[in-house]
């Protein structure tokens, strides 16, 4: 029975591991707007929610403004799978 559980927790832990890195893997991240724009001048720079992945435009209510987030480029979050808070 502990060594099922065992087993169990091992191999959850590891599966967290794996998407958690996954996650923004090839998304630079940033925590001012103009690093982003810098790094990505002719793309639309977006905030992304990392709770949820949902990235918002500027303008938007909550852009800038969640308590877990980061400025990225739009067409990286794309390729990353982050989805618009615009449907």
């Amino acid at each position: 029975m502990a060594r099922r559980i065992a087993y169990t927790l091992i191999s959850v832990f590891g599966i967290l591991l794996v998407v958690g890195s996954a996650l923004g893997a090839g998304m630079k991240m940033f925590r001012r707007e103009q690093a982003a724009q810098q790094h990505c001048p002719s793309d639309t720079v977006v905030w992304l929610n990392t709770t949820n992945a949902i990235y918002l435009f500027k303008g938007e209510r909550w852009y800038g403004r969640t308590n877990r987030g980061a400025y990225v480029c739009k067409t990286e979050a794309d390729k990353d799978g982050m989805s618009s808070s615009k449907k």
